[in-house]
């Protein structure tokens, strides 16, 4: 697993989005939440084609720690089976990385 990743998770609504993020944050699983409202979405889901509406949140932690953070996404979202894609990432700009990681893990 890569140092660093995104990960990539859809909500049916942004009170949903945001309080998973801000759960995620305030548990250092992960640095930072990103949500951003106004995707539609088509897919197949039990045999039938759907389009709805969802909000996609995406957030900044290290790769350790995307088992537990995925474990807390399921716990806490509605959707039975809820997308959470971890993105590997190389690092940019160091002091970002840097921020990133003093954000996440141990108190």
């Amino acid at each position: 697993m890569s140092k660093y990743v995104l990960v990539y998770i859809t909500t049916p609504t942004e009170d949903e989005a945001r309080r998973i993020g801000r759960t995620l944050v305030e548990r250092r699983l992960a640095a930072c939440a990103n949500i951003l409202p106004g995707m539609k979405s088509i897919y197949r889901w039990q045999g039938e084609v759907h389009e709805e509406n969802e909000v996609v949140l995406i957030v900044k932690t290290t790769g350790e720690l995307t088992g537990e953070l995925t474990r807390a996404v399921v716990d806490l979202h509605s959707y039975e089976c809820p997308c959470v894609a971890v993105v590997p990432i190389s690092p940019g700009n160091p002091s970002y990385f840097s921020w990133l990681e003093e954000s996440v893990g141990g108190d």
